[in-house]
């Protein structure tokens, strides 16, 4: 057991952030996206004025040119090309499926064995920005490894069960579906708390009321790539950030290098199918 208090802030994002820069060339830039930012604007949430591909235009004073997105809700390493051509040459990287990335999350309950799960996905419309695309398409392959990495067992009452338990897992998408992450741990009713399209409302609940932690947790932790120019190999890392401080409470690894050793030690070899 652990004696539970409240140890997160809400992110604050009313005013644009310094943007933290995890890697910079005259190619190409990587930064720590925080949680509760949006990539870029949409018509969608109008209302929105604070975006990190503005921020990181203005903090570089060049234009930047994505190459990938990361959910509103999720943190972690974000990668920009600073020209259309390494722009280009990133897009068929990622098209190739030469990246390996790597998650961490908070899920709820016990994961007990590493494996992969190969369960296909109906692509994600949305009402308004898809309303012109077929609603009827079929499923799309999507394919996630895990590996269990912590567990704590908190002394709160939830739904009908007299304790809450929770897990640290390290996540590998090996296809890129739209909120794949968090579909595939929800099929595993392993949701990722924090998640409140595809989570649970009271393990939610639980994390804001208790440990003051109001996001979706879940880290973009580790991009590998080779370089669109050099052809060196190149790894990227995010910090723990704000939920170090949560992790510090569950005596979880909070050094980065046992995050770093983990996962350049992980294999695909020997997953058993979840």
């Amino acid at each position: 057991m652990v004696n539970v208090s409240k140890v997160l802030n809400e992110p604050e994002l009313n005013e644009a952030p310094v943007l933290e820069i995890l890697y910079q060339d005259e190619f190409l830039v990587a930064i720590d996206k925080p949680a509760g930012m949006l990539v870029h604007r949409s018509f969608l949430d109008r209302h929105e004025t604070v975006f990190v591909m503005q921020t990181l235009r203005n903090q570089l004073g060049q234009h930047v040119f994505p190459v990938h997105r990361l959910d509103r809700p999720t943190s972690g390493v974000l990668l920009f090309a600073l020209s259309a051509d390494v722009a280009r040459l990133l897009t068929e990287q990622l098209t190739r499926q030469h990246w390996r990335k790597f998650y961490l999350a908070v899920c709820r309950g016990f994961v007990k064995h590493p494996g992969i799960l190969d369960y296909p996905l109906k692509e994600q419309l949305d009402k308004i920005a898809d309303k012109q695309a077929g609603q009827d398409k079929d499923k799309q392959e999507a394919i996630t490894a895990l590996w269990p990495l912590a567990q704590i067992e908190l002394p709160l009452a939830v739904g009908k069960y007299p304790v809450a338990r929770y897990s640290l897992v390290a996540l590998q998408p090996l296809t890129g579906r739209k909120h794949q992450l968090r579909r595939h741990l929800s099929h595993l009713r392993h949701p990722i708390v924090g998640d409140t399209t595809h989570g649970e409302g009271k393990h939610n609940r639980l994390f804001a009321e208790h440990l003051n932690s109001h996001r979706l947790l879940l880290i973009a932790k580790r991009l590998e790539l080779i370089h669109p120019v050099s052809g060196a190999d190149l790894v990227i890392e995010a910090p723990l950030g704000e939920v170090k401080e949560l992790f510090k409470v569950f005596s979880w690894p909070t050094d980065e290098s046992w995050y770093n050793s983990f996962f350049e030690r992980s294999e695909l070899a020997g997953l058993i199918s979840l």
